[in-house]
């Protein structure tokens, strides 16, 4: 073939070059729309960004759109950061849309993102803003769970069983009837409660015939759980400074049956000085209520540092009166179930870090299978490694209140003291000594613990010693004999074989 020939050719088919000419500028403007939508993507992104910085903007749905940017960027800020700002200015920049979009003020937002991540804070803030289900519990003393479930789907309630976790508990989703003035409600028969309510008196567990204290009672939800549980024998002390709130114990305890419960209102911080000797104490610590701001939403802008703080050396006192109420000696209790309605590590993990040390406990198992375990650390601050068998409720991950519960165990009635000799017990590693006494000063609080392995004496002891056969002996040296070098070794391997043991 010729070159005219195919020159010829070519022009009989001048579609096939148009083709390829369309296909490639076609793959251009493909790329060139992506590149295009990323600049703009980047140039919306520092638009929103800068626009934080104008007071003026109201508009909730950009301040949304805002967060989502910002979120964007702090997941993988090495990546995404635009050179400018650092990761503080982008936190600063998301804490001020928190504030705005969600009514919250900057304090009580920036203990929340201290505690949660950042995607958890989003999910957690949202969870506020919806109400938690109506929950009812079903009153023991008076009633069984399926023959109140009966009754009320008669009157046209829908409800279900709350869950697996409790036997008492049900859910009401819609209602034809007032749920607070029901004939079944009037009788007693059931009362409206919270489920995070139910997990404090799950978590202390009361038995029949026991001596038990709820040191802040009112208005009775879990005063009178308690009393159905001890199927009214025993003796139950409801107590609650507060005269007013008192009223409404007195009237669910006549209203559901309680005949084992003295009621009293006393301030709980003196309650030691009245009363000892029980089993088991609930106390339910007066807080904050951050894990509650869907019923009180008032929380977002009225707590400030001052308020934690204040609630936080309350909440300390009453904890202590609390467990100087128990007797350590109990047969079938010693426990003290602390609780609270607030997420706010302040209020809750040191709390109980700080009880610790000044009292004779331990924390001990809750037997909750929901929750997730306590803090251990927060920002600087480090707690006792036991605290994680306490239990948090969040409304995020639940969808119930926000709720703190720890369950201590009281193993001395004595009152540790600074200054004084610490008895620690190590009967279970060393048979030859059942209490060691470690020698602590307020100046020096070195524990001299290989003397008193090595020796079994304080090491004043063995000083005072010392010095009197220093004392009596003379100024010439004797040469002593091979016999006493044996005897010499033997007393050094049996203090080394005593100190393996103690270590082992």
């Amino acid at each position: 073939m010729s070159d005219d020939d195919e020159n010829s050719f070519g022009n009989l088919y001048p579609e096939a070059d148009d083709f390829d000419s369309n296909s490639e500028s076609e793959e251009e403007t493909e790329e060139s729309k992506e590149e295009t939508n990323e600049i703009l993507k980047e140039e919306e992104l520092k638009t929103n960004l800068v626009k934080t910085d104008d007071q003026s903007v109201l508009d909730l749905e950009g301040i949304h759109q805002r967060i989502k940017d910002v979120v964007f960027v702090l997941e993988d800020f090495n990546k995404r950061k635009d050179g400018v700002r650092t990761r503080k200015d982008y936190l600063s920049i998301l804490k001020k849309d928190f504030c705005a979009y969600y009514s919250y003020n900057e304090f009580l937002l920036g203990e929340f993102m201290l505690l949660f991540a950042l995607s958890e804070l989003i999910e957690f803030l949202e969870a506020c803003e919806v109400q938690r289900p109506l929950t009812i519990r079903v009153n023991t003393l008076k009633s069984r769970r399926r023959d109140l479930a009966q009754s009320l789907i008669n009157r046209g309630v829908r409800l279900d069983p709350l869950g697996d976790w409790t036997k008492v508990g049900l859910v009401i989703y819609d209602s034809q009837v007032p749920i607070g003035a029901t004939p079944e409600y009037l009788a007693g028969h059931y009362i409206i409660q919270g489920p995070s309510s139910f997990l404090p008196v799950m978590a202390l567990a009361p038995k029949e015939n026991e001596k038990i204290l709820d040191m802040c009672a009112a208005p009775g939800g879990k005063a009178t759980y308690i009393a159905a549980l001890m199927k009214n024998t025993g003796v139950l002390f409801a107590n609650d400074v507060n005269v007013d709130r008192s009223k409404a114990l007195v009237g669910n305890f006549h209203r559901l049956g309680v005949t084992n419960a003295v009621i009293c209102t006393q301030n709980g911080k003196r309650f030691p000085q009245i009363m000892k000797g029980f089993d088991r104490v609930l106390l339910d610590a007066p807080c904050s209520g951050t894990g509650v701001i869907a019923k009180d939403p008032s929380v977002k802008t009225n707590k400030d540092k001052k308020d934690i703080q204040r609630c936080s050396h309350l909440q300390r006192e009453l904890l202590l009166a609390a467990i100087d109420c128990v007797d350590a000696n109990s047969k079938t209790g010693g426990y003290i179930v602390y609780s609270t309605c607030s997420i706010l590590v302040e209020e809750n993990e040191a709390v109980i870090d700080y009880a610790l040390k000044k009292r004779n406990v331990k924390v001990v198992n809750t037997g909750l299978q929901m929750g997730v375990n306590g803090r251990q650390r927060h920002c600087e601050k480090r707690f006792n490694g036991s605290i994680k068998l306490s239990k948090r409720i969040y409304p995020h991950t639940t969808n119930m209140d926000g709720f703190y519960i720890c369950k201590l165990k009281k193993f001395s009635n004595e009152i540790p003291q600074k200054g004084n000799l610490l008895w620690l017990t190590w009967s279970w590693r060393m048979k030859k000594w059942s209490q060691i006494p470690l020698l602590t000063t307020k100046v020096s609080k070195t524990v001299y613990l290989v003397d008193l392995v090595a020796t079994g004496k304080s090491p004043s002891e063995s000083r005072t010693k010392k010095n009197k056969k220093a004392i009596g002996q003379s100024s010439t040296k004797v040469n002593k004999p091979t016999k006493k070098k044996k005897n010499s070794a033997t007393k050094n391997d049996k203090k080394s074989a005593q100190i393996d043991e103690f270590t082992k």
